[in-house]
This record gives C-alpha cells, structure tokens and sequence, in this order.
C-alpha cells in the first residue's frame, strides 16, 4: 500500500471529490448505490487513486459470494472489505485486496475470529474500534495479518497510538486526519 498510513474512508460521491483532492493513493468508499458504484471507481481511477470498496454496505446489493464475484468482475475496485468470510475468499480467488473487518464485541466472538481468519486468510484484518491499542497488537501478533485501525479515529493522537501500537494504517471519515 505504499507506506500509506492513513486511509480516507468516504460514503458519498461530493466526499471522494475531497478525497481525490488529497495526496493518498488508496481510498475506502464505504457502500454506495450499485448502479454508480463503477463511475465512482473509474473517477478515482482518472485520479491515479485506488479503491477499496465496502461490499457491506453497497445498496442493492446482497452480501454475499455472488455479489463479491459481480464486484469484482464488473466494478474492479483495487479490494473489497467485509464481515463476511464468503466475500473475502471470492475477493481473493479474484487476485484483489481482501480486508476482513473485526468488530471487537467480546472474546468469544473474538476467538471465532482468530478461526475464520485462519480459514480465509484476509490480506488486511481491519479492526473495530480503532483505538484499542492492545487489541491492535495482540489481533496483529496472534494472526501475522497486517492490521488497519478503523472507527472513533478522531484525533491525530489516536492516529499515532494506532501506529505504535502496530497497525498498518488507519481508516478515517475525518478530513482533517487526511
């Protein structure tokens, strides 16, 4: 990812105009309306960005391996994030950037993660809030998947303790942290 530490993450097509505007290469579109999904990809493109694409949150569209194989045959973002197992092994069967998201609820859940990870091998594990710096260490350690520290990143502050703490970037809506 080209040492890019930081992600702007967008849902809306006037928010990727101030993204494309900004010097990183990757940018997060989160979800979407499936019929624009593909103008917004190439605009990007026409703005040497890549994007990383949501499949979770698209409208119009299930979250599933069907839908991961149409995303990635026929919107061809640079990689897809999601929740769901079956969309990161199609992403990755598609040679693109898979990014499975973490939600950090309990250690129960947790440990069916460090499972499911094992069974699909993300080529990112983006982490759920964001601003546990031991989670970040111990999910990057326990796993050896690059992490990303994603949600209530509201600071420059928490930036640098998501980076210290071993993450490999963070995802931010915030402007100002771009």
């Amino acid at each position: 990812m080209n040492n890019q530490t930081v992600w702007p993450a967008v849902k809306t097509a006037k928010e990727l105009e101030a993204a494309l505007a900004s010097p990183h290469q990757y940018v997060v579109l989160l979800g979407g309306h499936l019929g624009q999904l593909r103008i917004l990809v190439e605009l990007a493109e026409r703005h040497g960005k890549k994007v990383l694409l949501h499949a979770d949150l698209i409208d119009g569209l299930k979250n599933d391996e069907y839908a991961a194989e149409y995303l990635c045959q026929h919107v061809r973002p640079a990689g897809l994030i999601s929740t769901r197992a079956s969309v990161i092994q199609k992403t990755k069967q598609n040679k693109l950037i898979a990014i499975q998201r973490l939600f950090l609820i309990d250690t129960g859940a947790l440990e069916k993660s460090y499972a499911l990870f094992e069974k699909t091998k993300p080529d990112y594990i983006e982490v759920l809030p964001g601003v546990i710096p031991s989670m970040i260490q111990e999910v990057r350690d326990r796993t050896g998947i690059p992490v990303i520290a994603g949600g209530l990143i509201r600071s420059e502050e928490d930036v640098r303790i998501a980076l210290e703490a071993g993450a490999t970037a963070i995802t931010t809506s915030r402007r100002d942290l771009w």
